[in-house]
């Protein structure tokens, strides 16, 4: 087998197969689990003084540490290598209209620990303090070493332009398309930063961590405040040409709506226009029908949920007509997509006991095409999953390349 440092458009040197080999060893043991000098061997193809080499190396560095013994039925005990998780961190970061989640994370992707805060702050400014002090706050007592922490990654509503360094069709933030606000979260935290849309973060926590995983085409609909869609693809993100896949929210919503159905919501009661789908399916959109039907001054969906479990009449409707409105939200995905797996996440996704059967019952009428749906394992956390999940790969890459001699 051919190490690292051959065959590649860059000249060889040894310093450079040397780290190959190390990084090689490294991805082996994490992703296959503690082995020994000689199954390594076997597993890369490299010689024994290779691997004995690299891996004193990479304890050195403190990248890998031994992990035990094997003890085989015939010969010597062998050591056993594992990556150190504890050589560097990862920080995720997920910012709603209501709550802001910070979680940090090992190497190994295990969160060592983690905190929320409401999020009150009525001006990008206030909210950007939030952000960097929750997250200060969270490093600074968990008691890892700062400059252990090699990585972040935030989730936010809307789509983030990395050429105008703003964010756009953040509605529900006030002035958060602000040119350079993640600038400033960025310096305050002092660690390299990347930005994300939270359904996608979402889609790729639950596929990673949660009911996704396996899924060739996965699809997670996230309905909340607003409404968004994140679509991992043969275990990557599909965010389009420039980020906006998967915003459906702006998709036009028909006009004509069957008899008995409630009014389509007033603009007053929701951030997005009218004739726009999340206009339609948002947890707003539940409040405003099931007030329309006769509930008095439910403050939020999931009241309007919790009446239905408990049978108020009204809620009932609201749930009903949200379910057919979240089916004909599933057919246009289904169509374009044809996803072989279709969550529902979100706030929406905890009274998925009250929702899946209707939907399915709904989509029969409206397409051929059948979708398998299932609520989200992860709920809230999703966005966070899939934060942590991706500021690791970054976070590991940082790592290797810092403690490496000359890193």
């Amino acid at each position: 087998m051919t190490s690292y440092g051959e065959g590649s458009d860059q000249p060889w040197n040894p310093r450079r197969g040397r780290s190959g080999n190390e990084r090689l060893l490294l991805d082996r043991l994490r992703t296959d689990g503690p082995a020994s000098r000689a199954q390594l061997a076997r597993d890369t193809g490299l010689s024994k003084p290779t691997v004995s080499s690299a891996l004193a190396s990479l304890e050195l560095a403190g990248l890998a540490r031994q992990a035990g013994t094997h003890s085989p039925e015939r010969g010597r005990s062998a050591v056993l290598y594992a990556p150190d998780p504890t050589a560097g961190y990862a920080l995720g970061i997920d910012i709603g209209r209501s709550w802001l989640r910070v979680a940090l994370a090992d190497l190994d992707g295990t969160i060592v620990a983690g905190s929320e805060a409401h999020n009150s702050a009525r001006s990008s400014g206030a909210l950007v303090e939030l952000v960097v002090g929750t997250a200060r706050h969270l490093v600074d007592t968990s008691g890892i070493e700062p400059h252990k922490l090699a990585h972040a990654v935030v989730g936010t509503p809307g789509v983030y332009d990395s050429v105008s360094r703003r964010v756009r069709f953040a509605q529900k933030l006030p002035g958060w398309d602000r040119a350079g606000l993640f600038d400033d979260i960025r310096a305050g935290l002092g660690i390299p930063l990347e930005i994300h849309n939270d359904a996608n973060l979402a889609a790729l926590g639950e596929y990673t961590h949660g009911v996704g995983a396996g899924s060739r085409l996965f699809v997670y609909v996230m309905v909340g405040t607003g409404l968004g869609m994140g679509v991992v693809s043969e275990g990557r993100l599909f965010t389009g040409a420039h980020g906006g896949a998967g915003e459906i929210g702006f998709l036009p919503w028909p006009h004509a709506s069957p008899a008995g159905s409630p009014a389509p919501p007033s603009a007053p009661d929701i951030a997005a226009a009218p004739g726009q789908m999340e206009a339609m399916v948002s947890g707003h959109a539940v409040v405003t029908t099931a007030r329309s039907l006769g509930m008095n001054h439910p403050a939020d969906a999931k009241e309007v949920f919790d009446a239905a479990r408990e049978g108020d009449a009204a809620a009932a409707r609201a749930v009903e007509e949200e379910a057919r409105r979240l089916a004909y939200t599933v057919a246009v995905v289904a169509s374009v997509l044809d996803p072989d797996l279709l969550v529902l996440g979100g706030g929406i996704g905890h009274s998925a006991d009250l929702l899946l059967a209707p939907v399915h019952e709904h989509l029969r009428a409206l397409t051929p095409l059948r979708v398998r749906l299932a609520a989200g394992a992860l709920g809230d956390g999703a966005v966070l999953h899939g934060a942590v999940a991706t500021a690791l790969e970054a976070a590991r890459d940082l790592t290797f390349d810092r403690k490496r001699p000359g890193g």
